[in-house]
């Protein structure tokens, strides 16, 4: 189902694990029961990652669901189904060491990279903020049309 922003990102603060809601999206899709009770949703936008924005691709920001069965897998399929659709060539995320992936397998996802924990992200050209995800290992994750 369609979802405001604003709505996706007010569900992204009271589920999500360890972000918050980011600050923009290209789109967002929410999953829902027959009686519109909203389960999960999912927030697109441009990839974080400079060198993966390059008009041609965009990245599941965040996932969140409230524990519903299946949810996250619908999620991840409706995201990729609509990319394409737009006329995306590819869409990424990345899940955290620990993080199964087993929502991205189901949905037709590949891993296609295994990322080393950063120390964090400040640089003295960009000083960042710690967000409490410092020192973790990613995975990078694809769909592709």
């Amino acid at each position: 189902m369609p979802v405001r922003f604003s709505d996706a990102a007010a569900f992204v603060t009271m589920w999500h694990r360890h972000h918050l809601a980011p600050r923009g999206m290209k789109f967002t899709v929410g999953v829902a029961d027959d009686d519109e009770v909203l389960h999960g949703v999912v927030i697109v936008g441009r990839p974080v990652a400079r060198h993966f924005d390059n008009g041609h691709t965009l990245e599941v920001t965040r996932s969140a669901t409230d524990g519903t069965p299946n949810a996250n897998s619908m999620l991840y399929g409706a995201a990729r189904r609509a990319t394409f659709a737009l006329g995306y060539a590819r869409l990424i995320t990345y899940t955290q060491s620990g993080e199964t992936g087993a929502s991205l397998r189901a949905a037709g996802w590949r891993v296609i990279a295994e990322r080393p924990a950063r120390p964090g992200w400040t640089r003295p050209s960009r000083p960042r903020n710690a967000t409490g995800t410092e020192g973790i290992p990613r995975t990078l994750w694809e769909a592709v049309a």
